[in-house]
């Protein structure tokens, strides 16, 4: 009897210990998607202990989970992790050419290798402890920790307790259960400002995608899937218009070209065709789980739809569902494409402004900058039916970058917000969802994480130039400069000055890849260095000395001269010798941005003098 007593005790025990069970971390990340991944792997690059929650068994979310392996934007902005990731791409196929594949991106791959690639990336960080298979729940704050409740799919129950908490769910799950303000749906143009925003706010989300992998069984391959139910063939009438609004083109009946949007290599294709394809609206982000899942069924029986609609219509029968893509009885990706997800109400309100005049709103956003991307700004409303008018084709942008007040809730503290849930209007949303600036903005929130736990303090507390700063010792950029490579000798210098906003780029909207042009190598004038100074020397609102005329180490000097900062031409010579300008100046030689960018860093520092989230300048 005795014996039995202590058997049962025993189990007991056991059962209470595996029920309140604890893990102790620095960071603590909610989500393994595209922005999760990244921020684990930045922040334990810096030294942080990083516990990663992921309910599925991959990584990359939108990326590989939900199969939108085609990288819209920032092909020529290779920033940081997303740089390092396409390498590893480049590395597996075989170059740049081998994941040219598809006519919508310049690098397309098959969602497992994507997701092998980033379970790599993760396994080469020793500090990373990823849960695969596990389900969060009741996240809290106490006593400066927070206390992150966790399940795995065998039914063991824990706690996490960390440093710092950062939602990377799909949705903005996590600030959700945490009662953060957030924004949902198309903004009034009360709130944003944007010229384009409607006069009265809704909760209309996007269309999203149950995305699925076709693979070419070839030649008489007859791959045909069972009729679906409700199959209508008249809902996908249309489906091979592939013209393009942004270009103009009008090529509007090539089924072929429509199905080759998104080929991958190894001759398998993505189904995720927005015009009469296999989008489909469902807004489910205020849904429980158990109601998301079964309105989720919907869309993928469009996609079913879809598929079978491409095999008996249009006579792609040798197209088959690629059933050993996803490890999921049914071939589709464990999760659909989400394009759209609560927004938070952050410290830096990001919209359509800041993208289009940077440098002309009351709030210098740009100064703050910690992703960047330069796709332009995308809605998919095909299937909603009725949603307001918005003309998203007339709304024309160059390249931006993201301020990191977005990222920080207004007035909540320990929390950072990452993946589509950025403070960002809703129009803007349209740009800033796209994968590489999601991956960015999971590098970025890295970075925030484990320098709060370095200083001890808030993510709010942190420094925006340390952030910056550290940004750039990881090659990722914090200005959109398309002439500017982290390969340049100069590029964290021409970063930095782009930055203080001293020297300004140039903006160009152009087709689905905008940009923005530094021109290191062009003359600038006395008075644009004049004008750019101000900011930071309110002496210089008064001077009117400098002209129109190319500048030279004697305007230079008397520029400076006027702030109290003189420097010799000896001592000028020197930064610019350091900098690797080979030859020695005099006073009459000019000063191109690339080297006016070396002296001002070196001489002013300017990029040292602290910035608040609307890119103020602190103790000037």
């Amino acid at each position: 009897m005795m014996q039995r007593f202590y058997v049962i005790l025993f189990f007991l025990t056991c059962a209470w210990a595996q029920l309140f069970a604890q893990t102790k971390t620095d960071v603590i990340i909610v989500g393994g998607g595209a922005s999760g991944t990244m921020a684990a792997i930045q922040a334990a690059r810096l030294g942080a202990h990083v516990v990663v929650i992921e309910e599925t068994v991959w990584l990359g979310g939108m990326l590989t989970s939900a199969g939108v392996s085609a990288i819209d934007g920032n092909h020529r902005l290779p920033s940081g992790l997303w740089g390092e990731f396409r390498q590893h791409l480049y590395d597996y196929y075989g170059g740049p050419k081998a994941v040219e594949t598809g006519w919508v991106s310049n690098t397309l791959f098959e969602p497992s290798v994507g997701n092998q690639i980033l379970q790599k990336m993760v396994k080469a960080e020793n500090k990373v402890q990823v849960l695969f298979e596990t389900s969060w729940s009741n996240a809290r704050k106490t006593n400066g920790e927070w206390l992150v409740d966790i399940s795995s799919k065998s039914g063991k129950s824990s706690t996490i307790q960390g440093k710092i908490l950062i939602d990377a769910t799909e949705l903005g799950d996590v600030m959700a259960s945490l009662k953060v303000p957030y924004y949902l749906g198309m903004d009034s143009k009360s709130l944003t400002g944007e010229p384009f925003a409607l006069e009265e706010a809704n909760d209309i989300v996007q269309d999203l995608t149950y995305v699925i992998t076709l693979k070419d069984f070839g030649k008489g391959a007859d791959k045909t899937i069972k009729k679906p139910k409700n199959y209508d063939k008249e809902e996908f009438a249309g489906c091979c218009d592939v013209s393009d609004p942004a270009t103009f083109n009008k090529d509007n009946n090539d089924c072929f070209k429509m199905l080759t949007y998104g080929r991958l290599p190894n001759n398998k294709f993505m189904i995720n065709w927005p015009k009469k394809g296999n989008d489909i609206y469902l807004n489910i982000i205020e849904k429980t789980p158990a109601e998301r899942a079964k309105l989720l069924e919907e869309a993928k029986q469009m996609t079913l739809r879809f598929v079978y609609y491409i095999q008996s219509e249009l006579g792609f029968k040798n197209l088959g569902i690629a059933y050993d893509e996803y490890p999921t009885k049914d071939g589709f990706p464990m999760i659909p494409y989400h394009r759209e997800s609560r927004r938070l109400q952050a410290k830096s309100l990001f919209s359509l402004q800041h993208i289009t005049t940077p440098f002309d709103t009351p709030e210098a956003y740009y100064r703050t900058g910690v992703v960047v991307g330069d796709y332009t700004i995308d809605h998919h409303h095909y299937k909603y039916g009725n949603a307001p008018e918005i003309d998203f084709v007339k709304i024309r942008v160059p390249s931006y970058n993201v301020p990191m007040g977005s990222l920080i809730p207004r007035d909540y503290e320990g929390l950072i917000v990452a993946e589509k849930s950025i403070g960002v209007s809703n129009i803007v949303n349209g740009a800033t969802r796209l994968q590489p600036v999601v991956l960015g903005i999971g590098q970025a929130s890295g970075v925030i994480a484990a320098l709060a736990v370095q200083r001890a303090t808030a993510p709010s507390q942190v420094s925006i130039r340390e952030v910056q700063s550290v940004l750039l010792d990881q090659k990722a950029y914090i200005m959109p400069y398309i002439d500017v490579p982290a390969t340049d000798p100069h590029f964290k210098i021409l970063q930095k000055t782009g930055a203080t906003g001293i020297l300004k780029g140039t903006g160009i909207p152009y087709k689905w890849a905008n940009q923005t042009w530094f021109y290191p190598e062009r003359e600038i004038s006395e008075y644009e260095l004049l004008v750019g100074l101000r900011s930071y020397f309110p002496l210089l609102n008064n001077n009117w000395t400098a002209s129109g005329e190319p500048l030279t180490v004697k305007g230079y000097q008397e520029i400076v001269k006027s702030i109290n900062k003189e420097i010799s031409i000896a001592d000028l010579n020197g930064i610019l010798s350091r900098g690797g300008y080979s030859v020695e100046v005099n006073a009459d030689t000019r000063l191109n941005r690339r080297w006016a960018s070396v002296l001002l860093d070196a001489h002013l520092g300017l990029f040292e003098k602290e910035v608040d989230f609307k890119g103020n300048i602190k103790n000037f």
